[in-house]
This record gives structure tokens, C-alpha cells and sequence, in this order.
């Protein structure tokens, strides 16, 4: 037996944290002297060690409690509180990243345009959010979108932002977080001629089918095509007949490029977007709105009729 003394003398700490792990249950005592006063066994010494180990790696005490109790049963107590604290540190060096970034943002810009950068790195988050992208987009599509289907039009359409940013992308997602959260001229979001026509499950229809189109599209882009009728133009246009209701045809195809048309906003929403995820050097990934631009000008372009189908190709869906 020791004394709390020469306990905490042994492990190379105060009596005062010997003390508050006494209290706490982590480490009990054996007994008490005649004078009350605490006395630990031979292994009291290594379980102190252990403790301290475990906190050493910030690890919380009821995290260290579930550890200790855990320990002699085999569980894997620890290997899930130090995965746990792993992705604390990552989110945490996350975070410093971005504030670094957004320190040199404004350090290395000219002098009269600190106060704007000021304002726009200010009202983002050091571990930055996409929630204000989310609410934008979650206003802009109908109400009752079949919830699956919103979320993976937001998975394709929220941006995450990088692990590790350079200052011109901590740019470019505030300015982004700042374009979404501008009130819209005149009120509400307007919504596209689509939704109003092909109602909420129709919409869910027409969003599944133009991500198809767009990775056919971004093919395309990477090759530098100029926009042009073909296979990814053919599935833009599906997507849409099959959401309406209807079938592919000439005049279909009149009427659907005259409801489309390009959205200021929206346009400079993909243009952050592709700075936002590209890495400094790197070449753009073509964005859903690249690609739908892209598509929008084959449409419009001259023979862009639709091409030959088998028998019930582009059939409505209701």
C-alpha cells in the first residue's frame, strides 16, 4: 500500500490530480489508514499512468471512465474514443487551415480592398458551413420533393468546401455563402417554368435525369466539344418530356428552348462553385451548370432535332 503522496510521487504528478481522479471513480482506493486517510494498491500506480496517457491524447474523463471499465472485457472502448478525437483534430486543423487561408486572403490583398474582403471572410465560419447553401437551394426547389430526391440534387448542387484551402477559394466561398444569402429582386426565389409544370414528383423526375445528362455533358467539356446534338442532348431533352408528360419531338424541343434561359444568379453561383472545389493550377471540373449551359446551347443550335428512337423512347412518366 502508498500513501496519495507517494502515489502521485511515483507517477510524477500533484496530490491535487491524484485527488480529483480519486473523486471522479477513476482511480479507487484500496482503503483507508486509521487516520481516513486514502491508501492505493501496487497497480494503482499503472492505472494513474494509463489515465494520464489517455487524457495526454484529449481524451474526455467519461471517455477515460468507459476505457478503464472496459479495458479487461476487451471492448473497443479505446479504438472508438481515439477515432473520436481523431476527427475532432481533423475538424479542428480544418478550421486553422481556413483561418490561415483567410489571413493571407487579406494580407495579400491591395490595401483598398481589405474592408469588402474584411466583411466577406468575417461572415464565414473558421470550420465553414454549407447550411446557408443549403436553405438556398431547398427554398428554390417545389415543397414537396420527394425527400430522397432533394437530397441528391443538394449533394450535387452544395459544394464541400476544401480540407486545406488557398486563400482564392476561402474567396470565392464567401462570396458564394454571400451571393445565396442576397434577397432576391423583388422577393421570393423565382421559380423555373419547370417546376410549376411538372409538379414536385415530376421535378424529382426531371432532376434524376439531367444529372445523367450533365455527366454526358462534362464528357464533352473535358474533350473542349463545342455544344452540339448527340447522346447527352438527347437525355437533356428526355429528362425533360418524361417530367412533362410527353415525348421527344422537333416541337417539343422548340417550345423547351424557348421556356429555358439563363439565370444571372445562378450563373455566378456554378462560376464560385468551379473555383471553390478546383485547386490552385488545376483545371476546372465541368459544374452541373457548365454543363447545362452547354446543353442549353446545343438545344438552341441549328439541327437539333432529336434523333431516331425505337418505338417508345421518351414516353411520358406521369
Amino acid at each position: 500500500m502508498c500513501s496519495i503522496g507517494e502515489l502521485a510521487q511515483s507517477a510524477g504528478v500533484t496530490v491535487k490530480t491524484v485527488r480529483f481522479y480519486s473523486d471522479r471513480g477513476l482511480l479507487p482506493e484500496a482503503c483507508r489508514s486509521a487516520g481516513g486517510h486514502r491508501r492505493y494498491g501496487p497497480e494503482a500506480a499503472d492505472r494513474l499512468r494509463l489515465i494520464r496517457s489517455l487524457r495526454a491524447l484529449g481524451l474526455p474523463v467519461p471517455d477515460v471512465r468507459r476505457v478503464l471499465d472496459e479495458e479487461a472485457a476487451g471492448e473497443r472502448a479505446l479504438e472508438d474514443a481515439v477515432a473520436g478525437q481523431l476527427r475532432e483534430v481533423a475538424s479542428g486543423l480544418k478550421a486553422l487551415r481556413w483561418r490561415e487561408a483567410g489571413l493571407r486572403l487579406v494580407q495579400e490583398c491591395p490595401p483598398g480592398e481589405r474592408a469588402e474582403r474584411l466583411r466577406l471572410v468575417g461572415a464565414v465560419t473558421a470550420a465553414p458551413s454549407t447550411d446557408v447553401l443549403v436553405r438556398f437551394w431547398r427554398a428554390w426547389l417545389p415543397a414537396r420533393m420527394p425527400a430522397g430526391a432533394a437530397a441528391q440534387f443538394l449533394e450535387a448542387a452544395v459544394p464541400q468546401p476544401p480540407d486545406e484551402p488557398a486563400p482564392g477559394q476561402v474567396l470565392a466561398f464567401a462570396r458564394l455563402c454571400a451571393l445565396v444569402a442576397a434577397p432576391c429582386t423583388g422577393g421570393a426565389p423565382p421559380q423555373p417554368h419547370a417546376h410549376h409544370e411538372a409538379g414536385a414528383r415530376g421535378a424529382a423526375v426531371l432532376y434524376g435525369g439531367l444529372a445523367e445528362a450533365y455527366e454526358l455533358a462534362a464528357v464533352a467539356l473535358r474533350r473542349n466539344r463545342a455544344p452540339q446534338p448527340g447522346e447527352a442532348l438527347d437525355c437533356f431533352v428526355a429528362a425533360y418530356a418524361s417530367a412533362y408528360g410527353t415525348r421527344d419531338s422537333a416541337g417539343f424541343r422548340r417550345r423547351l428552348a424557348g421556356q429555358l434561359g439563363s439565370d444571372p444568379r445562378l450563373d455566378r453561383y456554378w462560376e464560385l462553385v468551379a473555383e471553390v472545389v478546383t485547386p490552385p493550377g488545376g483545371r476546372p471540373e465541368p459544374t452541373a451548370g457548365v454543363a447545362h449551359d452547354w446543353l442549353l446551347a446545343a438545344l438552341t443550335a441549328p439541327a437539333a432535332a432529336p434523333a431516331a428512337a425505337p418505338a417508345g423512347r421518351g414516353s411520358g412518366a406521369g
